[in-house]
């Protein structure tokens, strides 16, 4: 039996404490920041945050990968880079979670190197800290997770898979197989 982590009620209330937070920050910021969201997980999440934001901003999109399965792979792939002018600009990544913290680590120091934004803030929906490989911090978390359990579901995915579903759940073992067989069968 699949446990659900968090339904679409819990997902939107830690939405509206996280976007009360960056409105805090922001509300007599007299820049426009960018937020950039991480493709394909981090995209409903944005979605739902910047409905909930209240200052003038504009959007972008980049897409990394480094997952394979339920595991990081630890190798990261720049697959869809920002196509907004951000140098000097403030920027806010908009991630699904961290995990090992790998893969914002690298987008991080990418987009300093490359662009020289004025300043990049990190927001994400998790933190699950547990998993953290590298010393990261964000700046607006929306949850905490202490246990290293897998996520699908509102953005989470498995192979691609359950990005659509309203809530996250962490699948069993049942289900993995199940997905697995489905995979193999549309491959």
């Amino acid at each position: 039996m699949k446990e659900i982590l968090f339904n679409e009620k819990q997902i939107d209330e830690i939405i509206t404490k996280l976007a009360s937070k960056i409105n805090k920050d922001y509300e007599n910021c007299e820049d426009i920041p960018v937020l950039i969201c991480v493709l394909k997980g981090a995209a409903p999440f944005m979605h739902d945050l910047i409905k909930k934001l209240n200052f003038p901003m504009k959007l972008d999109y980049i897409q990394l990968s480094s997952y394979n399965g339920t595991s990081s792979t630890g190798v990261i792939h720049l697959k869809k880079d920002v196509s907004e002018n951000i140098t000097n600009k403030r920027v806010i990544i908009v991630e699904d979670i961290i995990d090992t913290g790998t893969t914002l680590n690298y987008l991080k120091d990418y987009l300093n190197i490359k662009y020289k934004p004025k300043e990049i803030k990190l927001c994400c929906l998790i933190d699950k800290i547990p998993a953290r490989k590298v010393k990261l911090d964000a700046d607006y978390v929306g949850y905490y997770l202490n246990e290293s359990k897998f996520l699908v579901g509102y953005g989470f995915d498995y192979n691609e898979l359950f990005r659509e579903v309203p809530y996250i759940f962490v699948p069993d073992n049942e289900d993995l197989n199940k997905w697995d067989e489905l995979l193999k069968k549309n491959n």
